[in-house]
């Protein structure tokens, strides 16, 4: 069982494409379901409150230094990337919007995943997730008020409040089942990562159904702004690591944590806040940052083979 399930999750990419298409195709099943779209992410943070180890928490305070470098390279690389690359590529004032705010999100869970199966600090990573995350509900509509005000009417408290209730108190009620059930819990743990990558696709085949008219318009540029995007956020993220003289695997780690946001969160906020339009950029990068993770962890692991075949 625990096969499948891990199976399962490294195939994110699948089923966010076969959803994907089954949205475009037949957006009628899929636009009911905006309604539910709140509930869906906050049982994807609930799911991810419950495999959270209380070690997690621990190492943030026996490495501040370190993860307060990542945390603010998270806040300040990717939402002005995202300010730069809209201003660069002339979007419309909803993409431009949508490619900041998705730009201003915390870092992606997948991310955890991700450094796992790179061979790169997952600790690190953890502890980066867990406090950009915990920080979402001040940063993330703070940096999209301030970098997209003057393109549209931002509602900073509808965002905040928003973040709060999707993401903190469903994270919250995770840690505190998991503390109370935890021997109860312990044999159906691994089933928590399964749902949320569920739930995460159901939103992505949701933005996809609202958007199935603006998404026949689409030229190559939208996907093009995506790219650089989430490469210049890896680039950048890895050469940060760099300067602070962090060492390969905390490099790598700094490097997806950064190029990886938590599109699912941007996209949910898009759609209550704003437009489907709006939302729209969140989604793409979802499918760009798993493309770009697909190349880049095969090649990091490949590479941490060889390195641990050569010391032993």
């Amino acid at each position: 069982m625990n096969s499948i399930l891990s199976i399962y999750n490294r195939l994110f990419l699948l089923w966010v494409l076969l959803g994907g298409a089954a949205a475009y195709l037949f957006p009628a099943l899929f636009i009911p379901l905006r309604s539910a779209m709140d509930l869906f992410f906050a049982l994807t943070m609930l799911g991810v409150g419950m495999v959270l180890d209380p070690g997690d928490f621990v190492r943030i305070f026996v490495n501040v230094r370190v993860v307060l470098i990542g945390v603010a390279a998270q806040f300040t690389i990717m939402p002005l990337l995202a300010l730069l690359v809209s201003r660069l590529f002339v979007f419309s004032d909803q993409f431009s919007l949508g490619l900041i705010l998705t730009g201003s999100a915390p870092g992606a869970m997948a991310s955890n995943v991700l450094s796992y199966l790179a061979g790169a600090d997952v600790a690190y990573s953890v502890s980066l997730t867990t406090v950009s995350t915990a920080l979402a509900p001040l940063m993330t509509p703070l940096l999209t008020l301030t970098l997209a005000s003057a393109i549209l009417d931002v509602p900073f408290w509808g965002l905040f409040f928003s973040v709060c209730k999707m993401v903190i108190l469903p994270l919250l009620a995770g840690i505190a089942l998991k503390r109370a059930f935890a021997r109860r819990l312990h044999p159906v743990e691994r089933l928590f990562p399964a749902v949320s990558t569920t739930f995460i696709v159901f939103i992505c085949a949701l933005v996809i159904a609202l958007n199935r008219t603006y998404i026949q318009d689409m030229d190559l540029a939208i996907f093009a702004a995506a790219v650089v995007l989430n490469l210049a956020g890896l680039s950048l993220g890895y050469l940060v690591g760099r300067i602070c003289r962090f060492d390969l695997k905390r490099r790598r780690a700094l490097a997806i944590e950064i190029g990886m946001q938590n599109a699912g969160l941007g996209s949910v906020l898009a759609l209550k806040h704003f437009d489907e339009r709006v939302a729209l950029p969140a989604v793409i990068f979802v499918f760009v940052c798993i493309v770009t993770a697909s190349l880049l962890v095969p090649l990091w692991a490949r590479e941490r083979d060889i390195e641990k075949g050569a010391i032993s």
